[in-house]
């Protein structure tokens, strides 16, 4: 960068001493020869400039652009690859999971159901504007539900309330007021 910055110092002194001792002269002369005057001096430094910043090319240089050369594509003949012979297996059964207690049947759906249709919205709105609940806003305890007050408790890391209706309460009651 220092060198970049002697080229462009050398060059603004060299163009002002050109300028001044130029311009001497021409005060016996009218004002549009030397805005003239000045219009070449200044296009002289600036010219100077940014050839030194390598904005532009150099002067005595041809800048010549690279014509791109069209390469054929090269035929590659396909290859052989092995894989092993897949043989038939029977499916093995596997037996669906069962789920011991059904979300309808949890201490949270019992506490969310004593609540009053009102209310319900009420939580299943606070659960959508958290961006927990996905579904209609209709009151009633389903999967989508269960799911939502159960990612946030996991969030407020109270999960262990849901497993009584008493903390299910309080959670509930923290949603509603």
């Amino acid at each position: 960068m220092l060198p970049t910055v002697k080229n462009t110092a050398i060059s603004a002194v060299t163009a002002l001493s050109l300028a001044l001792g130029l311009a001497a002269p021409a005060k016996a002369w009218d004002q549009r020869e030397q805005d003239v005057l000045k219009g070449v001096v200044g296009t002289v430094v600036l010219g100077t400039v940014l050839r030194d910043y390598g904005i532009l090319p150099p002067r005595n240089r041809p800048v010549y652009q690279q014509q791109p050369v069209y390469q054929p594509p090269v035929y590659q003949p396909p290859r052989a690859v092995y894989t092993q012979p897949r043989y038939y297996e029977e499916p093995v059964y596997q037996p669906r999971q069962t789920y011991s207690t059904s979300v309808y049947r949890t201490a949270a759906a019992q506490a969310f159901n004593s609540y009053s249709l009102s209310e319900r919205r009420a939580i299943q709105r606070r659960l959508a504007a958290q961006g927990y609940y996905y579904g209609g806003i209709d009151g009633s305890f389903g999967p989508g539900t269960y799911n939502a007050v159960a990612a946030y408790a996991a969030d407020l890391g109270q999960s262990q309330r849901l497993a009584s209706r008493d903390g299910a309460f309080g959670l509930y009651d923290g949603l509603i007021f």
